[in-house]
């Protein structure tokens, strides 16, 4: 089954449902014409699949009672890139998101050979993933936005500016973006008749509509690039000086092109903009290199407080 279409993944999830799909409905949600879901039926039933169909033009198709999805089978290389993924999922600042993380990996993993397995506690045993310092965003929230995104439906949601001010928004949803600890949506904006980028944690309540759309072009070369644009437009309001001890190659890693790295003998000189401090704090965390915060103040204050912070869970 690894090598099967998603089309067919997509076919196996609806008549898993055991109901009655109509042949001119089930083709519908597959975007196929009825030719081509006769064939993939076909195939699935070549596979083991007992699948009932009824000619006609009220035909259609049912999956027999006790026919079931297959085991998931996996190449070596799959499963520990799955593996590692839900680890980082399970670490990660997406609430909801922990626990079904953790089940379904300690599920994988019970499933595994003792060779993959031993594979899999190498990469936990011996990883550590650095604090988060982003805000958490809902996970029921994530998906619904996301499935926006993919089937071109429109979306209505309250959304709380920078400056504290609530609105109400009616959107075509484009992309997801994930970037500085920060998940973003890029949509278009059916009140501001303009492109937005929206912030995930920002967002309350989002609904889809039902209403379909079609696609507009994005001004940029991808959604990343409109989200960083956007990002860079933002006044700044802190300025960030960092020195460290050595390490150059690791602080431009972690620093990106969001920082300025200049080495001055022996140290590293750190500078950028940032209109707060939460990715500042994450790119310290993420350096393991001793460091001294130049400026501002309350960086400095910042790092004070989380150290102090784990130092007490000690």
């Amino acid at each position: 089954m690894a090598n099967t279409s998603a089309r067919m993944l997509r076919l196996l999830s609806l008549l898993q449902t055991h109901r009655y799909w109509a042949g001119a409905e089930l083709a519908d949600r597959l975007e196929v014409s009825p030719r081509t879901l006769r064939r993939d039926v076909d195939r699935l039933r070549d596979l083991g699949y007992p699948v009932d169909a009824v000619r006609g033009v009220a035909g259609g198709y049912q999956l027999q009672a006790g026919g079931q999805l297959p085991p998931l089978l996996l190449e070596d290389e799959e499963a520990v890139a799955i593996a590692v993924g839900l680890r980082s999922a399970a670490a990660g600042a997406i609430e909801g998101l922990n626990d079904s993380s953790l089940q379904a990996l300690t599920k994988l993993v019970s499933l595994m050979p003792p060779r993959l397995r031993r594979r899999i506690d190498a990469v936990q045993s011996q990883t550590l993933p650095a604090p988060g310092f982003g805000p958490s965003v809902d996970a029921s929230a994530l998906i619904l936005l996301a499935q926006g995104c993919r089937d071109d439906e429109t979306l209505r949601f309250g959304y709380t500016a920078n400056s504290g001010e609530t609105s109400q928004r009616h959107v075509e949803p484009h992309r997801l973006v994930s970037i500085g600890q920060r998940w973003y949506l890029v949509a278009w904006c059916r009140e501001r008749h303009a492109w937005r980028s929206f912030r995930v944690d920002r967002v309350s309540a989002p609904a889809l509509t039902g209403a379909r759309f079609r696609q507009r072009e994005l001004p940029a070369s991808d959604a990343l690039e409109f989200v960083r644009a956007g990002i860079r437009s933002i006044p700044a309001r802190h300025e960030i000086r960092v020195r460290f001890r050595g390490g150059a190659e690791q602080v431009r890693a972690a620093a990106g092109r969001w920082g300025v790295v200049e080495e001055q003998g022996d140290e590293v000189i750190l500078t950028m903009n940032a209109p707060d401090l939460f990715w500042p704090l994450g790119i310290l965390a993420s350096v393991d290199l001793d460091f001294a915060v130049e400026h501002p103040r309350e960086l400095a204050d910042a790092v004070a407080q989380v150290a102090g912070r784990f130092a007490r869970s000690r």
